[in-house]
């Protein structure tokens, strides 16, 4: 725990350098003059509706473990449990939020290997979101298909990895063949590969990935409110597309949280093509990354603080 604490720490510092970058080029008397005039209740409104976003993640979280056939769980435990994950959303693809799998093991016994699988769904079916939204956003919009093909290569590149089973059993195989460690693997491999293919069947898709267009669609939503805040509104559905662009970029390249490609993203598509001044453009992009990003690592930490007063072993052996 204490190591993945500093990993958030010395992204939050890289966060904070990589803004201030954007503030000097943008020019501090330009931030200082939109903030000046900007409507705080905006920013309440964008971190509600990040919020409810997390609410449209935590039902696809349930669905996700009622079709692996896992039960028992209090709803005030799950939720927790789904929201501590967020304490590494600043990890590359958000694949740190594997974390919760691993939390779910020790608050409830039921093996991690059996839940991980759950991230690499949660995923898929937000980059099919994010394309929905891509596609919504660039009806008329030249380039905006672009990025939709992308997602959606990425997308089917995923399902053949899932679904194709000849290279995983080949995989599996070769690792049950070896001696040690790597021997050890492969029962793990074989139970998470079985829970991918449930959760991450076709048959599967169809209702998390509403979810997902939806929940997302509300993050595009408070990037429009906080630009209305400004007093420098775009027409929302070039905010879902900014946003989703933005979001696509930051998931595809393996950086932590997406940090500084999202950001330039944002930034660059509101004053380039949606005519937003660099001021208020540079502002709304910080308080949209507030507000979808580190809100989110903030609720982590505070649901794995509830989390530990019910189960208070709960890491114990890694913050020694």
């Amino acid at each position: 725990m204490k190591r993945s604490l500093r990993r958030i720490l010395w992204v939050m510092l890289a966060a904070i350098v990589l803004y201030g970058v954007f503030v000097f080029v943008s020019g501090y008397r330009a931030i200082e003059a939109s903030l000046r005039d900007f409507r705080w209740s905006a920013l309440a409104l964008a971190l509600a509706l990040a919020s409810a976003n997390y609410g449209m993640r935590f039902l696809k979280w349930e669905y996700y473990l009622a079709r692996l056939d896992i039960r028992g769980i209090r709803k005030t435990h799950s939720l927790l449990i789904f929201l501590s994950g967020f304490v590494l959303t600043v990890t590359p693809g958000k694949v740190g939020e594997v974390f919760k799998s691993a939390v779910l093991a020790q608050t409830h016994g039921i093996p991690a290997a059996r839940t991980a699988p759950i991230v690499i769904a949660e995923r898929l079916t937000d980059v099919i979101g994010v394309i929905v939204l891509i596609v919504v956003g660039s009806a008329g919009f030249a380039g905006g298909l672009d990025w939709a093909i992308a997602g959606s290569v990425a997308v089917a590149l995923g399902l053949v990895a899932i679904l194709w089973q000849p290279p995983s059993e080949l995989l599996i195989g070769w690792l049950a063949a070896r001696r040690g460690r790597l021997a050890a693997l492969a029962p793990k491999l074989r139970e998470g590969v079985v829970s991918l293919r449930i959760v991450a069947s076709p048959a599967a898709l169809l209702w998390p990935t509403l979810l997902s267009i939806l929940g997302w669609g509300l993050e595009g939503l408070a990037l429009y409110v906080l630009l209305s805040g400004f007093g420098a509104p775009v027409p929302l559905p070039l905010a879902l597309f900014f946003y989703a662009t933005a979001t696509l970029a930051g998931a595809l390249v393996p950086v932590p949280g997406g940090l500084g490609v999202a950001e330039a993203m944002i930034q660059e598509q509101l004053v380039r093509l949606g005519g937003v001044a660099q001021g208020p453009a540079t502002s709304a992009m910080i308080l949209i990354r507030f507000s979808t990003l580190w809100w989110a690592v903030l609720i982590g930490f505070a649901a794995l603080g509830l989390l530990r007063r019910s189960f208070p072993a709960l890491l114990a052996d890694r913050t020694e």
